[in-house]
């Protein structure tokens, strides 16, 4: 099982749980039911009790997507078993991590084709959240490469669903279905090649928003993976101001490095009563993190872990926000709404939300065979934002129409404040997700604090 921070802990079968996701928010008690294999997930979801059941990976999503207040929580954390195919594909149970997979797969010359920014989630929670990476405006989501997932219905049956054929239809609502349609056990999915584990990076430093977004169209043509830092506090004509990341994977590792991965956090930080994350903390850090960027840099080798992971190097690096936690506000738009971009910074600023991790990203075409999936062609910016922000609520609540109004919509691997009309107008797909669960789980089995607060 997980505990509130995210981290692994132990705990018997069927013990009474506090959980929250990763924003430490909203706890909720559960009986949480560890499967050392797929007979034992059937048997969790053909005992559930009358608040339904749902399976828990490693704890990373932000909100309560991985909770069930008063339920059955099935962790598939030992469904770890990896084999890797000689056509390069990975055959993954649930629980296994990325952490894991990455190290065998650059032995191999091959990486994931798409990762979010950190290695510590499992497979199924990738599926279930279609999560995406640096690379999404080139190879898309990660539920662009899977080719089948393994799942038990409420009846107790394993079923594999293929994203081509006669059951694509309820492949595609499971690949970002949050967990909502069975329980996943085990998936199949395609990786790409990488020759070593580094990187070759170029770097620019922008002064304002607008550069910063012209030069992230500019490169998307010619580079796989791109990501943008943004400076979540400066205002005037320095609002929006950022770092420019973008890459290749490299053919050699650097002469003297080690090829390799580290496997754990190099540091781990304790529990914090009070957040040393402050208006003016955050301000100096952000000034000192832009003024030590270079204003152009090319051929850069960094490694897999510094490109793709800098957060994992810390672990629980989320109480950095104190008792009370954080939430990540997490939007798409269409490319001709850039300007809500520079809408919600502005608001932000103006409030004092103090986030030090501001990322900006651009998708490329989504999924719409995912009616659940996030990514759509625009831009994405996300936010970590403490909760404890006077004003912050009311302040997010009306950039919540700005979004909507311009075609947009919020993650929900990310969410624990939205109500059911932002997601009924985000996603214009969910009625089409309802009546797939509705074939897959007609008794509504599964079920997340997630789906109960926003009426999935």
């Amino acid at each position: 099982m997980s505990s509130p921070s995210g981290e692994p802990r132990s705990g018997a079968p069927g013990t009474d749980s506090l959980l929250t996701g990763w924003g430490l928010t909203m706890p909720t008690r559960a009986r949480v039911v560890q499967a050392r294999d797929v007979a034992e997930v059937v048997d969790a979801v053909t005992t559930r009790g009358p608040r339904g059941v749902l399976a828990r990976g490693a704890g990373r999503s932000y909100g309560d997507a991985a909770q069930n207040a008063g339920g059955t929580v099935i962790d598939v954390a030992a469904l770890d078993d990896v084999e890797v195919l000689p056509d390069g594909d990975v055959v993954a149970g649930a629980g296994a991590l990325f952490s894991r997979l990455v190290p065998e797969l650059l032995s191999r010359g091959r990486f994931l084709p798409v990762t979010p920014g950190t290695r510590f989630v499992t497979v199924g929670g990738a599926v279930a959240a279609d999560v995406h990476g640096k690379n999404h405006h080139r190879d898309g989501s990660f539920g662009a490469h899977v080719r089948w997932v393994d799942i038990v219905t409420a009846d107790g049956a394993v079923r594999r669903l293929s994203t081509e054929g006669e059951d694509a239809r309820l492949a595609a609502a499971t690949i970002g279905g949050m967990g909502l349609t069975g329980v996943i056990v085990a998936a199949r999915f395609a990786t790409i090649a990488a020759p070593s584990s580094y990187l070759r990076v170029d770097t620019t430093r922008h002064g304002d928003l607008d550069s910063l977004m012209a030069r992230m169209v500019e490169i998307d043509a010619t580079r796989r993976y791109s990501v943008a830092w943004v400076d979540g506090t400066a205002r005037g004509p320095a609002l929006g101001r950022g770092v420019l990341t973008v890459g290749e994977h490299a053919e050699h590792a650097p002469t003297g490095r080690r090829d390799a991965v580290p496997v754990r956090p190099r540091a781990s930080l304790p529990r914090l009563p009070v957040s040393p994350l402050t208006k003016v903390s955050v301000s100096a850090f952000n000034e000192l993190w832009f003024r030590r960027a270079p204003r152009s840099r090319d051929g850069e080798l960094q490694s897999v872990a510094a490109f793709f992971y800098p957060l994992d190097a810390v672990g629980g690096w989320n109480r950095l926000y104190g008792r009370r936690g954080f939430l990540q506000y997490q939007f798409v738009v269409p490319d001709e709404a850039g300007g809500v971009v520079r809408t919600v910074l502005e608001r932000l600023s103006a409030v004092g939300a103090a986030s030090f991790l501001s990322v900006l990203k651009r998708f490329g075409p989504g999924r719409p065979e995912s009616p659940l999936s996030f990514p759509m062609p625009g831009w994405t910016l996300a936010l970590d934002l403490p909760v404890a922000t006077p004003g912050l609520a009311a302040v997010l609540d009306e950039l919540d129409g700005e979004v909507l109004a311009a075609g947009g919509r919020h993650y929900l691997a990310k969410d624990s404040r939205a109500v059911p009309a932002t997601i009924r107008t985000g996603y214009d797909g969910l009625d089409r997700f309802r009546a797939v669960r509705d074939e897959l789980d007609p008794d509504r089995a599964f079920i997340s604090d997630l789906s109960r607060r926003l009426d999935l």
